[in-house]
C-alpha cells in the first residue's frame, strides 16, 4: 500500500475570494507525510465565574430556578407531542409501538429479520439516537446506562426501548468487574443478537473486556473493539506512536512523566527551532487541566519552570507535550467499522466543548481526506479484518504555503476515540440514509449467521446488504441543545452585559443565533414522537446532578448537555 499523504489543495482563486473561510468543495489529493508536524491554536473558552463555593452555589441555584420556570412550558409541549405525534412520518405505526411480528421488517425493501439490540449509553445523545433508529426500523431495543442513586437516566424513558437496565459503574480495581458481569447477564436474559456500545471515556477499557467476554460466552455480536485495539487507540501517547508507525501524519508529540522531562524537551526545541510552540495536556481524565492551551516555551525560562513544576506530572499521571498548530481548524469524525471496512462516516467542525454539530458535505475535500485517513489507518493496522467498532478521530488543519497550484492544507490527527462520537446524531433523520445505517449495523449479525444459512438465504442476504459507504443526507439539519444555547447565547451574555463586560450588540447577536438554531436546526435530544428523554434531561437529570455536585463539594465549572458530563474544577 502506498505511503499516505495529508495535503488538501485549495485553488488560488478560492483562496483569494475566501481568505479566512473553510473551503470544503475542493478535491483532496492523497495524504503526504508532512516535513514538520504541528498542533492547533484553537482557543478555549475560559470560565468567567468565580469557583468559590458561594459562586458555585449561586450558579447552581440559578440553573435550578431556570429549570423550574421552564418546566410548565416543556411539560405542555411534551404532552402535546406525545398525544399528536406518536410516530415520525414515513414509519408504520406498528413498528414504532414495537408490535412488529418477528421476521417482518419495518420497511419492505429488505428481508432483514428483526433483531434484539442492546444499546449502552442511552442516557447520552449518541446512544439515544442509535436506539431510536433501530426501533424505527423494526428492531427490539434494550437500553442500558449508568445511574446515580436518586438521579434517573433520561434515556430510560424513551419510547424506543423495550426495557431499560441500570448499569453499575466500572471498578478498575476488580479484574472481573461487576459491570462486565452485569452486561453478560443482560445479554443472556434478553437473548441479544447485537450489542452496540455507546458508552463514554470512563468505561472504554471495561467495554473492551466486556466485548471479549460476551462474544466468548454468547452468540451476541458486539460493535466494540477488543482490549488490545482499544487501549492502543484510547491513550494519547500510544495512539501517536501507532499513527507514526503506520506512516500517517501526526503532530510532534512526547509523553512526559516529570516536569524535568518537559522542561528538557522544551529547552532543546527552543535551540533547534525558536518559533515552534507546544502545549501540555494530561493523558488521563482531568477536567481541571484538559482545556488549558498555554503555549510553551515561555520567554522567561524561570517563569516556565515555575509554571511546569506546578502541574501534576508524574509517572502515575503522565502528560503529553504536543506541538501547537498556529491558525489550525479543528474537526471531528465518527465512523462505523465492520470487519475492517468503514461503513458509515461523518465529519464536522469541532471545538474543545462541542455543542453544535453541522456535517461537512460528504463530497468536500476535507471530508474525503479525513475519510481516506480513517480507511488507511484501519487498513494498515494489524489484522484489520478483526476491527469491528466505532472509530472517531480529532483532526487539525493547517494552511500551508500558497503557490500557483493553490493553497496546501495539511491534515494532522491529534487524538483517537475508539468509541461512538456524538456526531452520530446527524444520521438520525428520516430517510434512506438512516435505513442504510441501521442495515449496516445489523449486517454483522446476518453475515455471522450466513455461514450457517442455506445457499438461498445467503444469496438473499448478500443481495440486501451492500458495502457502500453510508453518510448523512445532504440536507441534514445541524444539531444543537436548547438548554445549552439558552444559557450560553442568551442568559449568560445578558448577565455579562449587566456587569458591563459585554456590549449589547454581542447579546443581540447571541439572541439572533439562538433564534436561528431553534427555527432551523434540530434539538439533539428532543424528538416530537419521543419527547420524554429531553424533558427528564433538562428538568430532572441536570438539576439533580448539579445540586448533588455542589452538595458534595465538587465545584463544577461547566456541563456537556449531550454527553451528560460534569466538568469539576
Amino acid at each position: 500500500m502506498g505511503r499516505a499523504r495529508g495535503c488538501i489543495k485549495q485553488s488560488s482563486r478560492d483562496a483569494k475570494e475566501e481568505p479566512t473561510s473553510r473551503n470544503h468543495t475542493l478535491d483532496a489529493s492523497p495524504f503526504s507525510q508532512p516535513r514538520r508536524s504541528s498542533f492547533s491554536d484553537a482557543s478555549v473558552e475560559k470560565d468567567l465565574m468565580s469557583q468559590s463555593p458561594l459562586a458555585a452555589g449561586v450558579r447552581t441555584l440559578a440553573l435550578v430556578l431556570l429549570s423550574l420556570v421552564c418546566l410548565p412550558l416543556s411539560l405542555i409541549g411534551a404532552l402535546l407531542a406525545s398525544r399528536w405525534r406518536s410516530a415520525p412520518s414515513g414509519f408504520k405505526r406498528a413498528a414504532n409501538e414495537g408490535k412488529l411480528l418477528h421476521g417482518q421488517p419495518c420497511r419492505p425493501d429488505c428481508d432483514l429479520r428483526r433483531r434484539t439490540i442492546l444499546v449502552t449509553g442511552v442516557g447520552m445523545a449518541k446512544g439515544l439516537a442509535l436506539a431510536r433508529a433501530f426501533h424505527l426500523h423494526g428492531h427490539r431495543v434494550i437500553g442500558a446506562d449508568f445511574e446515580t442513586a436518586g438521579i434517573p437516566c433520561p434515556g430510560r424513558y424513551s419510547k424506543a426501548l423495550a426495557t431499560f437496565y441500570p448499569l453499575p459503574k466500572p471498578d478498575p480495581k476488580q479484574i472481573a468487574s461487576v459491570y462486565i458481569r452485569r452486561l453478560l447477564e443482560i445479554v443472556k436474559t434478553e437473548s441479544a443478537d447485537l450489542w452496540v456500545s455507546c458508552s463514554g471515556v470512563a468505561s472504554a477499557a471495561e467495554d473492551a473486556q466486556a466485548k471479549e467476554a460476551v462474544e466468548q460466552r454468547t452468540p451476541c455480536i458486539c460493535i466494540q473493539f477488543d482490549v488490545q485495539t482499544t487501549l492502543r487507540l484510547h491513550e494519547k501517547d500510544s495512539f501517536t506512536r501507532e499513527t507514526k508507525r503506520l506512516g500517517l501524519p501526526v503532530p510532534e508529540t512526547y509523553c512526559v512523566t516529570s516536569a524535568d522531562d518537559a522542561l528538557r524537551i522544551l529547552s532543546n526545541s527552543s535551540l533547534s527551532d525558536p518559533a515552534r510552540k507546544f502545549i501540555l495536556k494530561p493523558v488521563g481524565i482531568d477536567d481541571v487541566h484538559r482545556g488549558n492551551m498555554t503555549l510553551f516555551p515561555f520567554p522567561s525560562p524561570l517563569d516556565m519552570k515555575a509554571h511546569v513544576s506546578g502541574l501534576p506530572i508524574s509517572p502515575s499521571r503522565p502528560w503529553i507535550l504536543q506541538q501547537f498548530i498556529p491558525g489550525g481548524e479543528e474537526y471531528c469524525t465518527h465512523a462505523l467499522v465492520l470487519s475492517g471496512v468503514v461503513r458509515c462516516f461523518v465529519a464536522c467542525p469541532s471545538a474543545e466543548l462541542l455543542m453544535h454539530y453541522e456535517p461537512l458535505p460528504a463530497t468536500s475535500a476535507l471530508s474525503r481526506a479525513m475519510l481516506e485517513f480513517t480507511r488507511q489507518f484501519v487498513a494498515r493496522s494489524q489484522s484489520p479484518e478483526s476491527w469491528t467498532g466505532h472509530l472517531s478521530f480529532d483532526f487539525m488543519i493547517e494552511d500551508g504555503a500558497a503557490s500557483e497550484r493553490g493553497v496546501e492544507r495539511k491534515l494532522y490527527a491529534i487524538e483517537c476515540n475508539p468509541r461512538a462520537h456524538t456526531a452520530v446524531v446527524l444520521f438520525n433523520q428520516n430517510g434512506p440514509e438512516m435505513a442504510a445505517m441501521v442495515r449496516a449495523y445489523t449486517s454483522v449479525v446476518d453475515e455471522n449467521l450466513a455461514g450457517r444459512a442455506d445457499e438461498k438465504g445467503t444469496r438473499a442476504s448478500q443481495t440486501c446488504i451492500g458495502e457502500s459507504l453510508v453518510v448523512p443526507p445532504p440536507a441534514t439539519a445541524p444539531r444543537y441543545w436548547i438548554g445549552h444555547d439558552l444559557v450560553s447565547l442568551v442568559l449568560h451574555r445578558g448577565y455579562r452585559v449587566m456587569a458591563g463586560r459585554l456590549s449589547p450588540q454581542e447579546l443581540l447577536a447571541g439572541c439572533a443565533d439562538f433564534a436561528a438554531h431553534t427555527c432551523a436546526w434540530k434539538e439533539g435530544t428532543f424528538d416530537a414522537w419521543d419527547p420524554w428523554p429531553a424533558l427528564v434531561l433538562y428538568h430532572v437529570y441536570w438539576p439533580l446532578t448539579i445540586i448533588s455536585a455542589w452538595w458534595d463539594g465538587r465545584l463544577w465549572s461547566r456541563v456537556n448537555v449531550s454527553t451528560t458530563k460534569v466538568f469539576v474544577s
